[in-house]
């Protein structure tokens, strides 16, 4: 599946994300192709993966030493869980924009990371194409927090 093509609009003009300085995009998930997944999404939108992590440690460990704008974390994983990775995130730096991605859908686990500072939560059970399409509908209000909170 071309995830750009797909992205255009109908004119084929270009993908979501608004010229200007990319995004930059941190992704942390247990498994390799989810992550592999995500990143393509991700860069199809426009912005770029400045870094990958396999737990919650060196999500964190990754956020402090590269400050994106923007974090998609997966809540089960080892080490440190990612809703914990988000509360430490979100105290150092808490206009960051937080993507929560679980195969977990219980109402419990969507308000708990949305209470904790989550801007988004996607089912990660979906399907790739139906991964980027929620991606790409909350894409917009996420740009435009990075936006909004950016420094002249």
């Amino acid at each position: 599946m071309d995830i750009k093509a797909t992205l255009l609009s109908p004119a084929g003009k270009a993908p979501v994300s608004p010229p200007g300085r990319k995004i930059r995009v941190l992704i942390a998930d247990d498994e390799f192709h989810v992550r592999q997944i995500v990143a393509g999404i991700v860069r199809a939108l426009g912005a770029v993966v400045v870094a990958e992590a396999g737990d919650g440690d060196e999500a964190v460990e990754a956020f402090e030493r590269l400050r994106p704008d923007l974090v998609i974390l997966d809540i089960n994983m080892p080490r440190m869980r990612g809703d914990e990775a988000l509360t430490r995130i979100l105290a150092i730096d808490p206009q960051v924009v937080a993507i929560m991605m679980t195969a977990q859908d219980t109402i419990d686990s969507v308000q708990e990371c949305l209470d904790r500072g989550a801007r988004h939560y996607i089912l990660k059970s979906n399907r790739a194409e139906e991964i980027m399409q929620l991606l790409a509908e909350c894409w917009p209000d996420c740009i435009a927090h990075v936006r909004s909170t950016e420094r002249p």
